[in-house]
């Protein structure tokens, strides 16, 4: 959906960027083949762009204006209504909010309005990457046992943060969608918190 949107749009000067947040290239390879994307998709394999604009789950939109100004920040947002039993997202309220702001027809948040709206990490978060980001350098050094102990502390830190909890476990030959995985869904949800945070004002915006 997201090529599509970009070939609808691109004439007005919208431009999509895709990251797949991924342990190599060759794991997002595949399905940035299949996909055959025109416009640029590229793998963070260190997860910079979560620690730049502190992206604690998968799929999450940022909207930047032409000058480089963040006008939408952090956002969950599918191409497609694949997930809506899970997620109970309506995809076409996002898209039809995007394409609206890149027509011109409504504006996107002020500065003061994406303020407010932008969630920053806290000393917690950022040690909890700093554990993550360790845990990578001794992983990929051979030194499995310690890498494990900096990626455990790191979930534990900031248990919100799925790109760290679920972003490890490729690297431990454990699947990201397996049992695992849907235990620790079932843990958190379960406890009355959400696996998925749309921004609150996402339908007075569409």
């Amino acid at each position: 959906m997201w090529q599509a949107l970009y070939e609808e749009l691109k004439d007005r000067g919208f431009i999509v960027i895709t990251v797949a947040l991924d342990k190599s290239a060759e794991d997002a390879r595949p399905w940035i083949e299949a996909a055959r994307p025109t416009h640029p998709s590229l793998i963070d394999t260190r997860h910079v762009v979560a620690e730049l604009y502190n992206v604690v789950n998968v799929p999450t939109i940022v909207w930047i204006d032409e000058r480089g100004r963040i006008v939408r920040p952090n956002d969950v947002a599918f191409g497609a209504d694949t997930f809506r039993q899970l997620t109970g997202l309506d995809a076409s309220i996002h898209l039809g909010a995007l394409r609206a702001w890149v027509r011109g027809e409504k504006p996107a948040f002020t500065t003061d309005e994406a303020r407010a709206q932008q969630t920053l990490p806290t000393a917690t978060d950022q040690q909890a990457r700093a554990e993550f980001g360790l845990g990578q350098w001794l992983w990929a050094r051979g030194r499995h046992e310690a890498a494990a102990r900096h990626f455990e502390r790191g979930g534990a830190l900031a248990p919100h943060d799925f790109t760290i909890r679920r972003g490890t476990m490729p690297m431990r030959g454990i699947d990201p969608m397996g049992p695992q995985f849907r235990t620790m869904l079932g843990e958190w949800t379960q406890a009355g918190r959400p696996y998925y945070r749309p921004l609150a004002d996402t339908a007075r915006r569409a």
